[in-house]
């Protein structure tokens, strides 16, 4: 495995402990401290995205949002495999994710979640192959740069969010 790759793969493996602690424990400390909660949403933009009588775009938003890096780490750890196949990639793991936070009853496991993850994720996709298209192989090294900057960004803002309501 090239030097950018094993880069990659480890950002990938850190996005993905963090999205694991967004979605489904909610950025809790410590793990477990949550209160059961199971609702299962099978209509897409129904009800569920509904606050004081308005759409919650704010969460829908969100939910694209978060899964955009993961379009950019698939596409970067295999360029040349299919837009198709990396989609899937993604809309499994957002499905799974729906899929445990019901069985586990410690969220609400909705239709818009994963349609909006999925969208995201293929944002991230497009991205990566626009600048793939542009730049080739040689692009890869300075997302690599990018992506680990943001990385320990967001790992220094979740530590100081972690040190200042633990105290």
């Amino acid at each position: 495995m090239k030097k950018e790759q094993r880069l990659t793969g480890i950002l990938l493996g850190i996005y993905l402990i963090l999205l694991t602690w967004l979605i489904l424990f909610k950025l809790q400390l410590p793990l477990g401290g949550w209160v059961p909660y199971r609702s299962l949403n099978l209509v897409p933009f129904g009800a569920s995205l509904i606050v004081n009588g308005a759409v919650d775009v704010q969460e829908i938003l969100y939910n694209g949002l978060v899964f955009l890096p993961f379009g950019l780490y698939l596409g970067m750890l295999q360029p040349r495999r299919s837009w198709w196949k990396n989609l899937l990639v993604m809309a499994g793991v957002s499905l799974a994710y729906e899929t445990l936070q019901y069985l586990l009853a410690i969220g609400a496991s909705d239709i818009t979640d994963l349609l909006m993850n999925t969208a995201g994720g293929a944002v991230g996709l497009l991205v990566f192959s626009a600048l793939f298209h542009a730049a080739g192989e040689k692009g890869i090294p300075v997302l690599n740069r990018i992506a680990l900057a943001g990385t320990v960004l967001v790992v220094a803002g979740v530590s100081l969010l972690l040190a200042l309501t633990t105290h």
